[in-house]
């Protein structure tokens, strides 16, 4: 198992640096300069600009340096712990990470968690209930949540809230550390909007799973045994129609850390999303590139965290001999 880890946080390092390799390229062809833009306030539009304002902007931010040198130096500091500072509001980018990124966790966190609550009973009722009402409603249900748009349906959840019992959650964020009770009062909403489209997946895939896993033949074995019926769905079927799911569950992680943007603008919620979002707008180059950096080491992590959870789901898989 130890070599086993080590060997994928090895093969993790080219995966990081192809990354960064890669959003550094897309950074610098993609149109507009960051210059020119703090050079006219951020704005948009074919203002008045002197040239020498610009060059000088562009001396100060390290940007006349030829590409490999800024590449190169970026790759140092981020080896030394130093992810820079935001061109415009000179923060450190280390800052603004430790800051939005609790709040991009807990909700992802609390989105996955609702969603096996729903989707896990309802998958596996659906499998014992095969071809009955039992089987159809929620099979229809999780095709309509597929189909849902998050952010629509997190739109109709404020408009509805509000119009029909006058209440809306609050507009500025609070930690949870501070207010415990406003916190998840606040991110309750966001989170079951996203768990919504998580749980419809996941809910297609706990049945499919179940129908092949109570197949078995040691599924039928446990049961010719006496064994609890409750004991042999908990115990033996689901720890092994679980795999996929696990696995399902792992990207949809990795995706809600990486882009839950609409969501957190529709409740309002300073998240990584937002944050990336205004970084590209304004091609700030340190937390465009620190932050996606960062999120590519989440789904290395993420993976092989799945990847490791298989062996106890299904002591068969064994990888000490990888």
């Amino acid at each position: 198992m130890r070599k086993y880890v080590t060997n994928r946080l090895l093969l993790g390092i080219p995966t990081v640096f192809g990354a960064a390799v890669l959003i550094f390229i897309i950074m610098r062809i993609a149109p507009g300069d960051v210059a020119v833009l703090i050079a006219i306030g951020g704005g948009e539009g074919e203002e008045d600009r002197s040239i020498e304002a610009v060059q000088i902007i562009r001396e100060k931010l390290g940007l006349d340096k030829p590409l490999y040198m800024q590449f190169a130096t970026w790759m140092w500091d981020v080896g030394h712990w130093d992810l820079g500072e935001s061109l415009w509001t000179r923060q450190p980018v280390a800052e603004l990470l430790a800051r939005r990124f609790p709040l991009t966790l807990q909700l992802s966190a609390m989105a996955l968690v609702l969603s096996w609550l729903i989707a896990i009973p309802v998958g596996m009722l659906s499998a014992l209930k095969q071809d009955t009402p039992w089987d159809y409603i929620p099979r229809f249900f999780s095709l309509i949540g597929l189909a849902i748009p998050n952010f629509w349906l997190g739109i109709l959840m404020l408009t509805y809230l509000a119009a029909i019992f006058g209440w809306v959650p609050a507009l500025v964020y609070s930690a949870p550390w501070r207010a415990p009770g406003e916190n998840l009062t606040q991110l309750m909403l966001p989170s079951l909007v996203l768990g919504t489209a998580l749980a419809a997946l996941q809910t297609r895939m706990t049945r499919s799973t179940m129908l092949e896993v109570l197949k078995e033949d040691y599924i039928r074995t446990a049961n010719a045994k006496g064994l609890r019926s409750s004991t042999v769905l908990w115990r033996h079927a689901l720890k092994n129609a679980a795999i996929p799911v696990v696995t399902i569950s792992g990207t949809q992680l990795s995706g809600l850390i990486s882009g839950s943007l609409v969501t957190e603008v529709v409740f309002n919620l300073p998240g990584l999303g937002s944050a990336i979002v205004d970084g590209v707008r304004l091609r700030d180059y340190p937390v465009i590139q620190n932050l996606v950096l960062f999120i590519t080491v989440i789904h290395i992590f993420v993976n092989l965290g799945v990847d490791l959870l298989y062996s106890y789901l299904d002591p068969r898989i064994r990888y000490s001999e990888y």
